[in-house]
Formats: C-alpha cells, sequence, structure tokens
C-alpha cells in the first residue's frame, strides 16, 4: 500500500502524528522491532504525549489496525476499477490495481496489517482481531463482485465467492512477504499476474 494512504490533516494531532509513524515503522521494522521510543521519535512527540493517547504499544496497534482499514478502506473506495460494468471486470480491474500501486520501497506498498499478525497472532490477540477484521473486510468486498460475476455466468461451483476473494487475499499477503524476501516489487508483480490468470481460468475467460 503507498504512502497515499497515510492520514494528512491539516494540523494533524499526537495522536494522528503517532499513527502516520506506525504505518511507516511498522512496514519497515515490523512491531515487535519497533519501540514506543522509536515511535515518538518519528511523530515528533513526546512520551507523555503517547501514554495520553495509548496506553501500551498493544493499545497503538489495534488503532493503527483499524486506522489503516479506514484510509484504505477509503482508497480503494475511489479507485478506478469501480468504473466497470462487468463484475468480473471489477475483480479482474482491482488486481491489476493492486499491481500498480506496487511502487517505491518495499515498507511503502506492503500491508500493515499482514505485517503486524504475523507477528502479533498468538501473542497479541487484540492485534490480531483487529487485523482479521481489516484483512476480512477488504475480502467482503471483493467477494460482492465475485458473487455477481458467478450469477452473471450462471456459475454454480463447489467454492464459495467468500473462499476466492479471501484467497485473492492470501496471495496479495505471500506477495508481499516474497517482496521483502526478495528486496523489491517485482516477484510480488509476478504473484498478482498469476491469480488474475487463476480467475479468468475459473470463469472461462481468455
Amino acid at each position: 500500500m503507498s504512502n497515499t494512504t497515510r492520514s494528512k490533516p491539516n494540523k494533524p494531532d499526537a495522536r494522528a502524528k503517532l499513527l502516520d509513524a506506525a504505518f511507516s515503522l511498522i512496514r519497515a521494522k515490523g512491531y515487535c522491532a519497533t519501540s514506543v521510543d522509536d515511535l515518538c521519535r518519528e511523530a515528533g512527540v513526546t512520551k507523555g504525549a503517547f501514554f495520553h493517547h495509548f496506553k501500551s504499544k498493544e493499545e497503538l496497534g489495534v488503532a493503527a489496525a483499524n486506522h489503516w482499514s479506514e484510509m484504505t478502506g477509503i482508497f480503494f473506495a475511489t479507485a478506478p476499477y469501480h468504473d466497470h460494468q462487468d463484475p468480473l471486470e471489477r475483480v479482474l480491474g482491482y488486481l491489476d490495481f493492486r499491481r500498480a500501486i506496487l511502487q517505491g520501497e518495499v515498507r511503502e506498498f506492503t500491508c500493515l496489517v499482514g505485517t503486524m499478525v504475523q507477528e502479533t497472532y498468538d501473542t497479541a490477540p487484540a492485534i490480531r482481531a483487529a487485523c482479521e477484521a481489516s484483512i476480512s473486510g477488504h475480502a467482503a468486498k471483493i467477494e460482492a463482485d465475485i458473487a455477481e460475476a458467478l450469477a452473471r455466468a450462471g456459475m454454480k461451483p463447489d467454492w464459495s465467492a467468500k473462499s476466492l476473494a479471501l484467497h485473492s487475499q492470501a496471495v496479495l499477503q505471500g506477495a508481499f512477504i516474497l517482496a521483502k524476501a526478495n528486496g523489491g516489487a517485482e516477484i510480488a508483480g509476478e504473484s498478482i499476474d498469476h491469480l488474475k490468470r487463476y480467475i479468468c481460468l475459473l470463469f472461462n475467460r481468455s
């Protein structure tokens, strides 16, 4: 996800600055390696300001996941793939859009909630739940287009629209891991291309 998703109020308060700092640092260093001191330094606020807004780093992690959902929701809601009348074209356009925003450094396009949940799924249940809600909520929006595409094609497969929508997120999160391992976006883009071909095969779309 590009930095277009970062919050940009005219005069950001300490809380907004800390959330923006979380977006940047956690995607670059990971949740566990990011300290409260790091967050305060990046945000340009005091530790007193941090603890005024958040009781702990875990509470900030939950808030960051929720804020990520809000900001990315706005970002994707205004994307051009929604203009397609054909629901399958919207799904394929979504994948094209995801590929197009693989820009900049790895930390700039990877997913905050995907990064956090890998580290905290067993140690911070509240963060895990917030990350799951973010990923599942995003998948649900794609699920609606997949379901409409199935209905339009008269297809009744032994898999569900929900399962394919979640699979798309699994591929995207895996693509981000490959990008981190390889230090660049190329391999992530290839993974999205494979996913697009797979969906075309499912719908017999050439």
